[in-house]
């Protein structure tokens, strides 16, 4: 049933995705529409013919995170209450054969939108940003933790934090909770993005602010490798300087193994959240395992009971974390836009439109001396731990 009522969604985008509005019965008498761009990967050109399913009536699963994008996007803009103004969001698959990015550019059919949202990644988010920045439109890039080598484009609007930024939210994590332990950063060997971006925070001030040890791996690290190579008259905070899950697991079954006699502590990356093997519940049992994460979807209050009421009605279903950030990132910069028409760039961190949490956008500049930012991006951070197979916030 659940993948009958997904394969009816995802025609109904085909055929709503130049026409998805929201607005009320005052808005006919207004001169003035708002316009809204969402792009996602939906392949539809691929994996749809004439209106059916290309193979086996199962939609592909690696679609599957652009659909929940959009119809938590879909939901936003059906729930919202626009106060007499008018908004009109045109959904676009940013993989159509037809009718691709540089072809809505090139035949300006994005000419009159005020506000581009994308869960997208090269080239399409290149494409998208270099558009934006030409024509003075904010576009938010909804799920790409990366600046993609965007320069001076006070337009760009990074949401999901690049993973320098993670690397500084676990920096200020390490200071304020881990100041005097002991701190080892755990890597590949060749694989030193992660704690050369550790080292140039911890020596901003000059000096190095903390003692940070480096151990380098090949692709495993036992329990007797690592134990002989930590302090355990202390505890021993472990950062997994790595985004492999393989890498990521035997860490994890090491620093289990000694916590029983000895006090661990073990922080990933932030793509950590999405590696299933930390999450079986007999595997790591009250051992808790950090991350760091831009999004931190807040529970039951009403933004949350409204997506879980819709989505269930639509979809017989419960939203996944991709319709969460479709749902919010959309709800938020819908508002921002009807607020703050053509203010959005300095209104980005208004509290009150918020739905399951606050942002902290800040302009990054690459080169200090730069007076335009190179974008701006999300700042604000969570920890979560992985405890027992479940997510809870730990700061």
């Amino acid at each position: 049933m659940k993948k009958n009522i997904l394969i009816l969604s995802v025609i109904m985008i085909i055929a709503v995705s130049q026409s998805l509005f929201a607005q009320n019965e005052a808005t006919t008498a207004l001169p003035e529409t708002y316009h809204i761009a969402i792009f996602a990967p939906l392949y539809l050109d691929s994996a749809f013919s004439n209106g059916q399913l290309n193979s086996d009536n199962s939609i592909p699963k690696f679609i599957m995170p652009a659909v929940d994008f959009v119809q938590g996007a879909h939901i936003a803009l059906d729930t919202l209450v626009i106060n007499g103004k008018s908004v009109q969001a045109s959904i676009y698959d940013s993989k159509s054969y037809q009718q691709p990015i540089s072809w809505l550019i090139k035949y300006k059919k994005l000419d009159n939108v005020n506000l581009i949202i994308g869960s997208v990644k090269d080239p399409d988010y290149r494409e998208l940003a270099d558009f934006a920045s030409e024509k003075n439109i904010p576009f938010v890039s909804a799920t790409y933790p990366n600046d993609g080598g965007i320069l001076a484009n006070p337009f760009l609007i990074i949401v999901n934090s690049t993973l320098k930024t993670n690397c500084e939210g676990i920096f200020s994590y390490l200071l304020q909770k881990h100041g005097t332990d002991k701190i080892y950063i755990v890597k590949k060997k060749g694989d030193d993005r992660i704690e050369n971006y550790l080292r140039s925070i911890n020596s901003e001030e000059g000096k190095p602010l903390l003692n940070i040890k480096t151990i380098m791996v090949d692709s495993t690290i036992s329990t007797y490798s690592l134990i002989n190579r930590i302090d355990t008259l202390h505890t021993a905070v472990i950062i997994g300087a790595t985004l492999d899950e393989d890498l990521a697991k035997s860490l994890a079954d090491a620093c289990y193994a000694i916590q029983k006699k000895h006090p661990v502590v073990l922080i990933g990356m932030p793509n950590w959240e999405g590696f299933r093997s930390l999450y079986k519940k007999d595997a790591y049992t009250d051992f808790p395992i950090l991350y760091t994460t831009p999004h931190y979807d807040v529970k039951n209050n009403s933004a949350d009971s409204m997506l879980v009421k819709k989505y269930f009605q639509l979809y017989r279903a419960k939203p996944s974390d991709m319709a969460y950030k479709g749902f919010g990132i959309t709800w938020y910069f819908t508002n921002l836009l009807l607020k703050y028409p053509g203010e959005i760039m300095s209104h980005l961190n208004d509290s009150v439109l918020a739905v399951f949490h606050n942002y902290n956008f800040r302009p990054v500049y690459i080169e200090k001396q730069n007076k335009i930012p190179d974008y701006y991006e999300n700042k604000h951070l969570f920890i979560m731990e992985i405890l027992n197979g479940d997510v809870v916030r730990e700061w």
